[in-house]
């Protein structure tokens, strides 16, 4: 019997993903079966059970592709001499999860889906660990830009890196949770609204 490459395997799991994600934005999860997968994605179920045991498997792999990928965006902007500032940043790196990271949904399409995601984990346990995992490895990626920022001498050192983390994620969750309800959210909308904020002269505030 020929041996199956890994990266027909790796292959074949992106393909399994890719069709579970559509259904899951255009369906939502309670909306979509283990069937709904099949058919999008043309394959049998033995092949598709190969990789996943459920659809909670498939909605757990989903989230933790997503964490992964933006948190190494953190992670390499960390090692940069001077990273790029966090309006920067944070257009980059969402314009790289809605221009074909996330399986090459269009971008309102994606952000429901992630905020699908937030919602399953308040009933699904594994997805709640899968959640609070990416969670904290999103917090560690910012405050280690901080440290970043420190270094360079463009931050302050007078607020808790973990404090900036947690407000920079939850700018990011603001963003993606505007463009599920409402659409058209630009990522320059929130780059030019974080550069902005940053541009304030408090020797001016009384």
């Amino acid at each position: 019997m020929a041996r199956v490459s890994q990266e027909h395997l790796d292959a074949r799991r992106r393909q399994i993903l890719t069709g579970a994600a559509r259904c899951f934005a255009r369906n939502g999860f309670h909306g979509t079966s283990m069937q709904d997968v099949l058919k999008e994605v043309g394959l049998s179920a033995g092949a598709v059970y190969r990789y996943f045991a459920g659809k909670e498997d498939l909605i757990a792999a989903i989230a933790d592709e997503a964490f992964r990928s933006i948190r190494s965006a953190f992670e390499e902007a960390a090692e940069l001499t001077t990273p790029p500032t966090p309006d920067v940043l944070l257009g980059r790196v969402l314009r790289g999860v809605f221009e074909g990271q996330m399986y090459g949904m269009e971008r309102r399409a994606c952000a429901a889906l992630i905020v699908q995601v937030w919602a399953e984990t308040l009933r699904n346990d594994q997805l709640a660990r899968t959640l609070e995992d990416g969670y904290a490895g999103m917090r560690a990626a910012w405050s280690k830009l901080v440290d970043a920022y420190r270094a360079a001498g463009i931050m302050h050192s007078d607020v808790p890196a973990d404090d900036v983390a947690r407000t920079m994620i939850a700018t990011a969750q603001g963003f993606m949770a505007q463009e599920a309800l409402f659409g058209g959210v630009e990522p320059a909308v929130l780059e030019n609204g974080l550069r902005g904020l940053m541009s304030m002269d408090q020797s001016e505030i009384s």
